[in-house]
């Protein structure tokens, strides 16, 4: 059985655009399993109607593979796979209401601008743009259709937030925020947590005996092929004879045509992998046949070759603790798990305002380093991300933080100094930008809130259960 047919287009242009192109497939099975009528539709908005079908193609054209869903039952994906679609289809009412439209000519100019279809002089080359659309299985109306639908949308969020304009000093205040000079008392979490060399063997057997469902190692025997233009028909070109000859290697795994057959048919030597694990350090295409493999036999692409494959056997095997590299995993495993219980259990004490500066002293001894933050972009010492927090914290403040190389910190806020801009400088006219950009985010989340009590949202959850099931 085949995972999925052509999730993502065939081509190497696609990842350039600017927007990825899917070519649509069906869920096998999925289209007749829902009756017509009302039982058919996932959700109404006011009384338009959100069917099964507008709900397939709208996941087929997100490029979520269904193992992804299967894995994400218990998340809640199904629903958010189905909130994004209500926002779409929102969007496209308040378009229509609207009346926010654009011409034929205006969508054309947009195209000609696309730089993946202009030849080195900067003109529009319009074989670019057919193999393109060949290459990707689209119909010109089709990729037109969907340029459409989003240069519309831009339009309407444009027309939303338009004249958006901020006083000088709202455009100051972001500037101070972001620019002042935090001081900072840091400590480094490495000094407290336990090292290798502290974990007993007994600790191992204990961790193994507790978790031995969880540390199950899963091994798979299989043979791929790797197939491109140049192995498949002697040249370097993806034109249609060779996605001919893909479609119907596809036709042959549904039909259940041996994997043998196949690449003795093709003439191909095909690879043969036993014994394989998971890890890191291991060859790209053989880790992703490992994470398709509950597929068996399929079909999928990289790079700039597809990858015919056929998984042989699967097998769980508790971990080898004689074998060196299992037990160094173990032991690694151990030292996260109580990191993170030591991480968790300081930051529970800062949440509930137990954690003092009397401790931090304590703590500290000869450990406390001091550093300046010149800036919120100021990355030098810790994460940008986690400089960001810093900035959103007041005075005296205690939080953890990381490094770009994930050490971990516990941090205090001690001083900052403000750093002032005048409206002749150079600077203010792009926080002024800034300020008007947040101002007109805030607008649309106002808006989205505005949209959600204008129309009337109900969900089938029936059916949406029947679409859960179908994944289970």
């Amino acid at each position: 059985m085949i995972g999925s047919l052509r999730n993502f287009a065939k081509t190497k242009l696609a990842g350039l655009l600017v927007f990825i192109m899917i070519i649509p497939f069906v869920f096998w099975g999925m289209g007749g399993m829902f009756s017509s009528g009302n039982t058919n539709n996932l959700a109404k908005i006011n009384k338009e109607n959100i069917s099964t079908e507008e709900f397939i193609e709208y996941l087929n054209n997100s490029g979520i593979p269904q193992d992804y869903i299967r894995e994400n039952l218990d998340k809640n994906i199904i629903q958010e796979i189905l909130a994004g679609l209500i926002s779409s289809t929102l969007l496209q009412l308040e378009i229509k209401n609207l009346d926010i439209t654009i011409s034929q000519n205006t969508l054309l100019k947009k195209i000609k601008k696309n730089k993946n279809f202009l030849d080195e002089n900067g003109n529009f080359q319009r074989i670019k743009y057919e193999k393109f659309l060949l290459e990707n299985s689209q119909s010109a109306s089709g990729f037109e259709q969907r340029l459409k639908k989003r240069e519309t949308e831009k339009n309407l969020f444009d027309y939303i937030g338009a004249g958006t304009i901020s006083p000088s000093f709202f455009t100051k205040r972001l500037f101070i925020e972001e620019n002042k000079k935090l001081e900072i008392e840091f400590i480094d979490l490495n000094n407290f947590y336990e090292k290798k060399e502290d974990i007993s063997e007994s600790q191992i057997k204990e961790f193994v005996k507790k978790n031995n469902d969880e540390l199950l190692i899963e091994y798979i025997d299989f043979s791929y092929a790797i197939l491109n233009p140049k192995n498949l028909m002697g040249i370097d070109e993806f034109n249609q004879a060779f996605f001919d000859k893909i479609d119907q290697i596809e036709v042959d795994i549904y039909n259940e045509v041996p994997f043998e057959t196949i690449v003795a048919n093709l003439d191909i030597e095909p690879i043969i992998i036993n014994d394989f694990r998971f890890s890191n350090n291991k060859d790209d295409i053989e880790k992703k046949i490992f994470e398709l493999r509950n597929n068996q036999y399929d079909i999928f692409e990289n790079k700039d070759d597809y990858v015919l494959f056929k998984v042989k056997n699967i097998e769980q095997r508790e971990p080898d603790l004689n074998n060196n590299e299992n037990k160094d995993e173990i032991i690694q495993l151990i030292l996260n798990k109580n990191k993170f219980d030591y991480n968790k259990k300081l930051l529970n004490q800062i949440s509930s305002d137990k954690f003092t500066d009397a401790e931090f002293l304590k703590m500290g001894k000869n450990l406390v380093q001091k550093t300046k933050l010149n800036s919120i972009k100021d990355n030098t010492k810790f994460d940008i991300d986690a400089v960001k927090l810093l900035y959103s914290l007041p005075l005296n403040s205690f939080t953890l933080i990381n490094d770009e190389k994930n050490n971990i910190y516990l941090t205090k806020i001690i001083s900052f100094q403000n750093k002032e801009i005048d409206k002749n400088n150079i600077e203010f006219k792009e926080y002024e930008v800034k300020q008007n950009s947040n101002n007109k985010k805030s607008i649309l989340k106002s808006y989205d809130i505005l949209l959600n009590k204008k129309y009337n949202i109900t969900l089938n959850q029936k059916t949406i259960a029947r679409v859960e099931n179908y994944f289970q």
